[in-house]
């Protein structure tokens, strides 16, 4: 957060960052060999296939993953891709390759951090944990500092799409309240899309990007501060 909060590694419009992705192929998802790019296109064309009226949603979908742009920027994969889950708690079990992980980790040792609710509040609420870090906090903090004007529905979506541990595997229900329900929801909707695209055929990019440039503009416009 130190390093990537301040905003200053490069300056870009969303389009330009989406293509960076071409030279991505993110390590942890075994569903897929394209680059990241792809998966961004085949994911918002099921969107708008199913959602037409929700351009917004189309757009959320193309950029859900643009946060993988630090791994072309000197940070490793580990800790670009992959689930996120909250620090600063005991590790949920459903957390992946979390055992072998977290041995040398020196929270999984100390007693503020390593129990239930470690050092937060019971029933404190999802947008109040600090997650661990990765292209979705990432992505959310940036579109957050530039202005975007994607409904917030959206920004939760960006936010939360890797937080598996929480709404696939029905962990950290101890720290959650009945109003981050519409959070899960919102997630649980995206994620079906994030997921089950990824064997799609490869859409004709170029033939598309007229259309999500439209949405840039209408809601991501102008050089952004990455």
């Amino acid at each position: 957060m130190d390093k990537w909060l301040k905003f200053d590694h490069f300056k870009s419009t969303m389009k330009d960052a989406l293509v960076k992705l071409d030279a991505l192929v993110d390590e942890s998802d075994p569903d897929t060999q394209y680059p990241n790019i792809v998966h961004s296109f085949q994911t918002a064309e099921r969107l708008r296939r199913d959602h037409p009226a929700d351009d917004w949603l189309h757009l959320t979908g193309l950029i859900h993953d643009a946060g993988k742009v630090m791994a072309l920027y000197g940070e490793p994969q580990w800790c670009v891709v992959g689930d996120t889950f909250p620090v600063g708690c005991k590790w949920a079990k459903s957390i992946v390759y979390g055992d072998d992980s977290f041995k040398e980790n020196p929270d999984t040792y100390n007693p503020k951090y390593n129990t239930a609710c470690g050092m937060y509040e019971p029933g404190c609420g999802v947008e109040r944990l600090m997650m661990s870090w990765g292209h979705d906090e990432y992505l959310y903090r940036v579109l957050v500092h530039n202005k975007s004007t994607l409904p917030r529905q959206a920004l939760l979506m960006i936010r939360y799409h890797s937080f598996y541990p929480w709404y696939a595997g029905g962990e950290y229900g101890h720290l959650i309240t009945e109003k981050d329900n519409h959070i899960k929801e919102a997630v649980l909707k995206f994620n079906q899309y994030d997921l089950y695209t990824k064997s799609a055929g490869v859409p004709d990019i170029e033939a598309l990007w007229p259309y999500y440039e439209k949405l840039i503009d209408k809601y991501i416009p102008g050089v952004l501060e990455w």
